[in-house]
């Protein structure tokens, strides 16, 4: 009997086996919807505190300022907006109504309102005049409306919950598409609160029913994202720092949350066991205060610190909201504007140029021994396509071999998070003159970690993932040589 025929059926048979498209690897239980991976994309958007606090020199407003003093002299939204677009940012949000109470454009269910300042003469609408910024230089556009009022006389009780109510579906009704609703955590104290000045205080579990309100607003605008201490898409940090855990899973558990009372180093640490995917997002202020404080003009954050925060955040799995707070003139004042144009030109200088593309790349194994699940994915710019293994490997081993040594101190490790986040423990290793030296150990990575390692020259790095909860999945390595500026202070 021949049997040559049959081992070359056979050859051919396991050829088209390995050449036909496998499927999916399997997601975790817990993954993000298509519209919070394209929110985390955006990676840094900005904050536009700017209300009658920005006038009395006070973070917090009592709620019984005159709307006559809100009169900024060269008021510019679209300075705003082309500032934050020229550092990065694909959103800005701006605070319709701080805790003061006064409203940024003319609501019909109050006189605490721009309506009634001497800007345009009573005719202004920041509101609008921001959302039409945004929308011409193609920034999202995102809103903060505080659940706490201190001018509003029946805050506190069931009347005051339809007015806040009335106010959401005014700006959400009236100005296109908002993309982020922000709901602040401070609720309730001491207020003007139409002339009764003394302290209320509410059932923070209770008070709000924030599950109806949250239905109200996505009936509203069903695409829209919710922020909060406990999202119900976006959840605080934990922190005004800007700094996410240096493990940090994107899993949490809601019902361990309430908005104003939440535990913070679980907010700033996520949940391995959790069962919602809620973006974290790193909220912080390019100053001191997040209004506008002429004493605070030489206490801009430096370039460096923004860097650092950066890192911290977006380096961490989260996301940036960088606050940018106009001055009485209505501008973002030059001091944050310098700052914030030179931190740009580090973080595109430090990570644009990918030093691991077109390297070689090698595993110690890959899922099915199939090209969709090639080590070489992690290098081809493509955050679509990754690099797998079978069940069950551990270690699971990533190799880069560079062409030649090169210099580096930067890197860059991503998941295809659309399959959920899964490394737990991880060890990066360099090859030096005598053999391979961890340079990091760590935990969490997700859709981006950004290690900073000591500057080494170098010609092979290796990923080495010890610990996983589902099969690893790593869609990029990178490896990049920060600027000179970065550490500069």
């Amino acid at each position: 009997m021949n049997i040559k025929p049959l081992l070359l059926a056979l050859s051919l048979t396991i050829l088209a086996c390995k050449m036909s498209a496998p499927p999916e690897l399997s997601p975790n239980t817990v993954v993000p919807t298509v519209t919070l991976i394209e929110y985390q994309e955006m990676e840094l958007i900005g904050f536009i505190h700017f209300t009658v606090n920005t006038f009395t020199d006070k973070e917090w407003g009592y709620g019984d300022e005159s709307p006559e003093i809100f009169n900024p002299s060269e008021l510019d939204v679209e300075q705003w907006v082309k500032t934050a677009k020229a550092a990065g940012m694909k959103q800005l949000i701006l605070t319709a109504k701080h805790h003061d109470g006064f409203c940024l454009w003319p609501s019909q269910y109050t006189e605490h309102s721009v309506k009634n300042s001497p800007y345009k003469e009573g005719k202004g609408d920041v509101v609008g005049e921001f959302v039409t910024a945004c929308d011409k230089y193609g920034l999202k556009a995102g809103l903060y409306l505080s659940p706490w009022d201190r001018n509003h006389k029946d805050y506190g009780t069931q009347v005051y919950i339809t007015y806040y109510k009335n106010q959401l579906k005014e700006l959400l009704t009236q100005y296109g598409e908002i993309n982020e609703i922000w709901f602040d955590g401070a609720n309730g104290g001491d207020g003007y609160y139409g002339g009764a000045n003394e302290i209320r205080k509410i059932d923070r579990d209770t008070y709000y029913g924030w599950e109806k309100i949250i239905a109200f607003v996505k009936d509203l605008q069903p695409q829209i994202k919710i922020f909060s201490d406990a999202g119900p898409d976006l959840h605080w940090i934990g922190n005004e720092k800007g700094f996410a855990g240096a493990t940090f899973w994107s899993t949490i558990n809601t019902d361990k949350l309430t908005i104003g009372a939440s535990k913070t180093d679980y907010l700033n640490s996520g949940d391995p066991e959790g069962t919602q995917w809620i973006v974290g997002q790193c909220d912080v202020s390019i100053r001191p205060g997040w209004f506008y404080h002429s004493d605070q003009d030489s206490l801009v954050k430096t370039p460096q610190q923004l860097v650092d925060i950066y890192y911290k955040s977006v380096g961490r799995n989260a996301l940036l909201l960088l606050n940018l707070p106009p001055d009485k003139r209505g501008l973002i004042h030059e001091n944050d504007v310098k700052s914030l144009t030179e931190f740009k030109t580090i973080i595109d200088e430090s990570l644009s140029t990918d030093l691991a593309l077109g390297q070689n790349a090698s595993a110690n194994n890959f899922r099915l021994e199939h090209s969709k699940f090639l080590p070489s994915n992690t290098l081809d710019g493509d955050s679509t396509t990754y690099w797998a293994t079978d069940d069950g490997v551990f270690p699971a081993t990533l190799e880069i071999e560079l062409k030649e040594k090169t210099t580096l101190d930067r890197i860059m490790i991503q998941e295809p998070i659309r399959l959920g986040q899964r490394v737990s423990q991880f060890e990066i290793d360099l090859m030096d003159a005598n053999g391979w030296t961890t340079v990091f150990k760590g935990t969490t990575i997700g859709y981006k970690r950004i290690l900073r390692i000591p500057e080494i020259k170098t010609s092979k790095v290796r990923l080495r993932i010890l610990e996983a909860n589902n099969t690893v999945a790593i869609s990029k390595l990178g490896l990049f040589k920060s600027s000179t500026q970065e550490n500069s202070q």
